[in-house]
């Protein structure tokens, strides 16, 4: 919990009508009654056999002693202190010449000034040990308690939300009135016991406050519940019985248990994410394989009747396009493929070092000479100068296919007409490859969601035919070579697209 528990104060108890509270428990008025008439039955005998036996004050007097320091530890000082008035009269009368009369002596005095002296010594050393019994007693009560509170805790169900079960664990353990457990990250009160609006408003306003509260008229404690110095909520008790000490340990479980929950959800949340990630890999994997064969045969019968040359120009025109799209739709499902295996870590970097300008050229020989009407630069404002030579290590058929898809999108999201910038760099470690275009700008937020697959900016749907593949397949090359994918926007500037896999082979360990 990262809280040791001290030695607990005294609780304060209620006391029923009825019970008398000296000692280290409650007794009834019953069971005093029978004490004190047994204690004048022990009296009265101890008196009347030593008057029997004629026995005077020397021997009387340490007998009367030793009931009065027995008076002083079972009952308290007042009660020793009556006890020794009867004790010092009976010696007077019975036990000190002349006998039958109170004619107090000087030996008298000193018998009574030494029994009360005695009886408040022992009196207070007897009501500090019970004190002190008592004390123990409670500490060890509540360590059962919060021991019970911690393992009731981990015994939670996973499956239900955990404020009101831990809010309930402690209202049970603790034998509190109310208590309100407020989640910060979920704005929850988890409650149980009796409604306490007003304890939900407290433990709120403490969170709001980040201050600790307490209200000793009403019964209520009120704690923000940290992890460190990090307040991730606040916990309201209310009820007699409770200390600084006790509270402090529950809101520390209380924080201990809240995180736990909170670190089980989100391992839930992921394991959920990577099965669903993997299925749909998996559904990726079989819908690109089955589109293959149809679409194998297909481009075989398109080449087929062009090459036939049976057909008249209107024929001939709608299988060119059926060969076409034919051929775009091959090049989706090969997308669609290297996604999967990229995924499902089938595809291995091989590594090879080559230079970053033939792969530049083997990027660019994929288009069309114009870039579909986009002049071609090798200046990129804020990118530094191509150095001498760049290298590049990994797999350049991974690296080609990912510089691919920036050049695409480029020549997709640029303005009409607007140039198209292409360059490499060296940086230490790494070759960074930039492509520029001009366009609409690519808002702030969206910058991290563009790499994710099937993610399509809102407002381009129109502009351009997408599938939202390729930014994912080129985020998915980067981190197979441990390398990195970024881009920069802004509406004067342009949109750069930077990727930036190894420059060199990694140092062996």
């Amino acid at each position: 919990m990262g809280t040791a528990l001290a030695p607990l104060a005294p609780e304060r108890k209620m006391t029923m009508p009825g019970t008398w509270r000296r000692g280290p428990g409650p007794r009834t008025v019953l069971t005093v009654a029978i004490e004190f008439i047994l204690g004048v039955v022990i009296f009265a005998f101890v008196t009347f056999a030593a008057w029997a036996l004629h026995l005077m004050l020397p021997a009387v007097a340490p007998v009367y002693f030793l009931i009065i320091v027995l008076a002083s530890i079972r009952w308290g000082f007042w009660e020793a202190t009556v006890a020794t008035l009867v004790a010092v009269a009976c010696l007077d009368y019975l036990f000190t010449e002349p006998l039958y009369s109170f004619r107090t002596s000087t030996a008298n005095w000193v018998a009574m000034g030494a029994f009360e002296f005695t009886s408040l010594v022992v009196s207070r050393l007897a009501a500090h040990a019970q004190e002190q019994a008592r004390i123990a007693l409670q500490e060890r009560n509540n360590m059962a308690r919060l021991y019970e509170l911690g393992r009731s805790i981990l015994l939670m169900d996973r499956h239900a939300p955990a404020g009101p079960q831990i809010a309930a664990s402690i209202q049970r353990t603790l034998d509190v009135e109310s208590v309100v457990l407020f989640d910060a990250e979920t704005d929850f009160a988890g409650e149980s016991g009796l409604s306490a609006p007003a304890l939900r408003e407290m433990a709120r306003d403490c969170w709001v406050r980040d201050a600790d509260r307490d209200d000793a008229g009403s019964h209520a404690w009120c704690r923000v519940l940290r992890l460190g110095t990090k307040g991730i909520g606040a916990l309201g008790l209310s009820g007699p019985g409770l200390n600084p000490l006790v509270v402090d340990s529950a809101s520390s479980i209380a924080a201990v248990a809240l995180e736990r929950s909170r670190a089980l959800d989100r391992e839930t949340q992921a394991e959920a994410a990577r099965q669903s990630d993997q299925l749909r890999t998996t559904v990726l994997d079989a819908l690109a394989h089955a589109f293959k064969t149809p679409l194998t045969a297909i481009r075989a019968a398109s080449s087929g009747l062009l090459e036939a040359s049976t057909l008249d120009p209107r024929e001939s025109e709608l299988i060119t396009l059926i060969d076409e799209q034919s051929d775009h739709l091959n090049d989706l499902a090969t997308r669609l493929l290297r996604t999967a295996r990229l995924d499902g870590a089938a595809m291995q970097v091989r590594g090879e070092k080559r230079r970053a300008a033939e792969i530049i050229d083997e990027v660019l020989a994929r288009f069309p000479a114009d870039l579909d009407g986009h002049p071609l630069v090798q200046s990129i404002p804020g990118f530094d100068s191509p150095g001498p030579d760049p290298m590049v290590y990994g797999n350049c058929e991974l690296i080609v296919t990912a510089l691919t898809q920036l050049v695409d999108n480029a020549i997709k999201y640029s303005d009409p007409g607007s140039p198209i910038g292409f360059a490499a760099a060296t940086r230490p470690g790494e070759t960074v490859f930039a492509v520029h275009n001009v366009g609409p700008a690519i808002q702030p937020g969206e910058r991290e969601h563009i790499f994710e697959r099937f993610y399509r900016s809102p407002g381009t749907e129109h502009r351009a035919a997408g599938t939202g593949l390729g930014l994912s397949i080129t985020q998915k090359v980067a981190a197979a070579h441990h390398g990195r994918v970024w881009v920069t926007s802004d509406e004067r500037e342009g949109t750069t697209f930077s990727f930036a896999p190894p420059s060199s082979p990694p140092r062996k360990q």
